[in-house]
């Protein structure tokens, strides 16, 4: 599936993913691929994305929202204090703030 997460400044990511887990306002959930369609609104947390490799990604200034996971290195993690996301025909967009 393929998942962008976008931010008022800038897109902090843009690739193909394993799996996306989000602070949804009822609790965190995981979509897959071929997930059903959703919109719903996140709460204040951290999103968590499974990765094939990361030997593709930038970790520059402009992405530096997106840090690798300390125990996992096909994890990365984006703290975010809200947001809003959609999930369509395997392309998950996040909106964050």
């Amino acid at each position: 599936m393929y998942l962008e997460i976008v931010s008022p400044e800038a897109t902090l990511f843009s690739s193909e993913v394993d799996s996306v887990v989000v602070p949804g306002v009822s609790g965190e959930f995981e979509m897959l691929k071929d997930h059903a369609p959703i919109v719903s609104i996140l709460k204040e947390g951290t999103i968590r994305v499974k990765t094939h490799s990361q030997s593709h990604l930038e970790f520059d200034e402009l992405h530096a929202a997106v840090v690798p996971h300390n125990d996992d290195n096909k994890v990365l993690t984006v703290k975010i204090n809200s947001g809003t996301i959609e999930m369509k025909d395997n392309k998950l967009i996040i909106l964050a703030d």
